[in-house]
């Protein structure tokens, strides 16, 4: 068993406000896996002092881009020796089987890469030459640090999620408080402690796990510059509107309900083969899984049949076994959340292909759903517009290219999607009219040189690269006069 007693507070592993700790358990078995302590108010309070003060008064936003290069190069590195340990313990904590969590760590690898490389070419200072000849001044444009930087995460891919926000902040010259959520405690504490190696000044980075009160503590904090959040939507719009209060920066990485068009002329093979990993990835826990698919009438029942064959397929247990595709839902109440939407879709008369609300035989001490199918779906239904948040997949029939782009984007949410066809330049065409902040063509995995993020409810600003990288800057504007 692993055990926390303290806090990474400002570099330092610190004893916490309350000795109470929590108890991490596996969604495989419920069994306790480790004890670690969690985040109050107060603790807060002396992890965001600790980050203002080192922005304020400490080195690290007035160190150059390539030093602080260095120092996140170095973070990586550490990262990579400890790859296979960091998999096991997210699979272990999350549920997530651990081919994922293991094919996670190649691409933690590029997305800090690509932010690396944004660093390097990034305008941190330019000189603009005046549009009219005769003004007798210049414009020196900087790119300098936002200050205090709240980076709250979920649970469900949690080093992706903590890259994606501590990366670029650091990169950038800010002091960040990460929060993390309970369930993720035991690797997130790893990640402290790469953190603590990489040799990052004092107060420049804590590590805190916490509830959602303790998280909207961090939220309202006064000495926060900027709230970088990835979660639910409601969550979303209730710190959007808390940090509006105050004109916090605010970047937001909602949820989603992405729809995968398959075209008349698609290799259905093909098409079901990538839905295995485009759908139903991370256990469906993932919040660009493309959980509506959406397929021509012509061919409807051939995509549910491969659809069919392909959920029975696949293996659902213990995460840690070679041979698991699905395993448990992170908690016991998402566990009931996602069966009680397979209840739903029964009722709202949605067919039931495949699965349905009965727990796996056998796995009943865990928190396990048997993936579903429903067809026959209308779009009206919740099923097919709500964010289930697990493995359930609903296929809708599509008269046209037309009508297909209409169920498409007939959705509060714009975060993801996919379209399959023999001909990649149409399937382009008709990705560019789906309203999305992501869209894939057959099954391409998405970059992270690209900026991600969402339309509508699935979020505001964008991750990855340079266009995630200046999320973390503001711009400054400084008039030379000309010697004459």
């Amino acid at each position: 068993m692993i055990t926390y007693g303290e806090l990474f507070i400002g570099g330092t592993w610190t004893a916490p406000s309350s000795t109470e700790l929590l108890d991490i358990r596996s969604p495989h078995d419920n069994s306790v896996i480790g004890r670690a302590a969690q985040a109050l108010p107060a603790d807060v309070d002396r992890a965001v002092a600790a980050a203002r003060k080192a922005f304020d008064e400490g080195p690290w936003p007035h160190t150059s881009p390539a030093e602080r290069i260095a120092v996140v190069r170095k973070l990586a590195a550490l990262r990579e020796k400890r790859a296979d340990e960091i998999a096991a313990l997210i699979s272990a904590e999350n549920g997530s089987a651990l081919w994922f969590t293991k094919a996670g760590q190649p691409g933690l690898t590029r997305q800090v890469n690509a932010y690396l490389k944004a660093a390097e070419e990034f305008g941190w200072e330019e000189t603009l030459e005046p549009s009219d000849p005769a003004a007798p001044f210049r414009s020196v444009v900087r790119r300098e640090a936002i200050g205090v930087v709240a980076a709250i995460i979920p649970w469900n891919s949690p080093f992706s999620s903590a890259s994606a926000k501590i990366i670029p902040a650091l990169l950038a010259g800010n002091t960040v408080v990460l929060k993390v959520s309970p369930e993720n405690t035991l690797s997130m504490n790893l990640l402290a402690e790469l953190l603590a190696e990489a040799g990052l000044p004092e107060g420049v980075i804590s590590v805190l796990p916490a509830d959602r009160e303790t998280s909207e503590h961090l939220v309202e904090h006064p000495d926060v510059d900027k709230i970088a959040f990835t979660g639910s939507t409601r969550a979303g719009r209730r710190i959007a509107s808390l940090a509006g209060e105050q004109l916090k920066r605010v970047s937001l990485e909602l949820g989603g309900k992405s729809a995968a068009i398959i075209l008349p002329d698609a290799d259905l093979g093909a098409a079901i083969q990538g839905l295995k990993f485009g759908a139903l990835l991370n256990n469906g826990e993932s919040c660009i899984a493309q959980t509506r698919i959406l397929a021509p009438r012509s061919r409807y029942e051939e995509v549910v049949s491969g659809l069919k064959d392909l959920i029975e397929s696949l293996g659902v247990g213990d995460p840690a076994d070679d041979g698991t595709f699905i395993g448990p839902m992170v908690r016991r109440d998402q566990q009931e959340r996602v069966l009680g939407y397979i209840r739903l879709g029964v009722e709202e008369g949605a067919r039931l292909v495949t699965g349905g609300p009965e727990v796996p035989p056998g796995l009943e001490a865990g928190n396990y759903v048997t993936p579903t199918l429903f067809a026959d779906v209308d779009t009206s239904m919740r099923i097919a517009q709500e964010e289930i948040f697990g493995p359930v997949l609903v296929v809708i029939a599509y008269d046209d290219e037309d009508d297909a782009v209409r169920i498409a984007n007939d959705s509060e949410y714009g975060l993801s999607g996919g379209v399959w066809s023999a001909d990649p330049a149409h399937a382009l065409a008709v990705a560019r009219r789906v309203r999305t902040g992501t869209v894939t063509i057959n099954g391409a995995p998405i970059g992270f040189d690209g900026p991600f993020g969402g339309f509508k409810a699935s979020g505001l600003g964008r991750e990855y690269g340079a266009v995630g990288l200046g999320t973390y800057t503001e711009y400054q504007t400084i008039t030379v006069p000309e010697a004459r």
